[in-house]
């Protein structure tokens, strides 16, 4: 992967000038911008690309929670804070790690290195990123062979190969396998941003297909295995295009 652009949010320019000397001590990060406030930063964020932020949770303006929930999936999250409390909740939004202050570097360098690993399997969301930006992440995303899924207990890696298709399923997806059905702690949307776009299909608001899986189409069913799948009527069109395009290549 290439250099992971950070951006340092936290209220206190002490903590802002440790961490930029942290990140200047690490070649694969690169700092775009720190700022003490959290108004800012999402300004920033808009305007820039960022794929890593270092958040403070306790801000006068919005909290570290508030800023995640605003943002959404645009870039991956690393909390820091003096307050153990806030952990747990911040697990809740799948951030990448959480970093209790005062900070240690070597405790600072493992967690961007978790970060580096998130980013290489799964890139920030292509709909998120300015259009000369996301051109350039969409050929990693096609490319990869597998992807890693959080379940509730630990992270699987699954091949991408190996994956027939998706159920969603309220706020986690099952995921039929050759093998065997992993439940995973995501929704529907996000799942499909993790698959590449090529090789899996969204076919209705609670599957994904994968398009060398199917064994036949009946009328609005797809037959997988022992598996049917409704399409839905939002997605058939852009499915039917899929399956002529398929077609015409062969």
């Amino acid at each position: 992967m290439k250099t992971i652009r950070c951006l340092l949010v936290d209220d206190k320019p002490l903590a802002l000038d440790i961490l930029t000397d942290y990140i200047r001590k690490i070649d694969f990060l690169e700092l775009v911008a720190s700022t003490t406030s959290a108004l800012e930063a999402l300004k920033l964020i808009e305007r820039e690309q960022i794929d890593l932020i270092f958040l403070d949770i306790q801000m006068p303006e919005l909290t570290g929670i508030q800023v995640m929930k605003i943002i959404g999936d645009k870039c991956r999250v690393i909390l820091t804070t003096a307050y153990t409390e806030y952990a747990l909740e911040g697990y809740e939004h799948n951030v990448v790690d959480y970093l209790l202050k005062p900070i240690a570097f070597d405790r600072f360098y493992k967690a961007a290195q978790k970060a580096r690993q998130q980013l290489e399997v799964s890139p920030p969301s292509v709909a998120a990123m300015p259009p000369a930006q996301a051109e350039e992440r969409t050929p990693e995303t096609s490319n990869r062979s597998f992807i890693f899924v959080k379940t509730e207990y630990k992270i699987v890696k699954v091949r991408l190969d190996d994956i027939l298709y998706v159920e969603g399923l309220q706020n986690y997806v099952s995921i039929y396998t050759r093998h065997e059905r992993i439940l995973s702690l995501r929704n529907i949307k996000k799942m499909q941003e993790q698959l590449p776009a090529q090789q899996f299909v969204r076919v209705h608001k609670s599957y994904i297909i994968s398009l060398d899986k199917i064994d036949s189409i009946e009328r609005n069913r797809i037959f997988i295995g022992d598996a049917v799948i409704p399409v839905g009527d939002t997605f058939k069109d852009n499915f039917m295009e899929l399956i002529e395009n398929a077609n015409r290549k062969e």
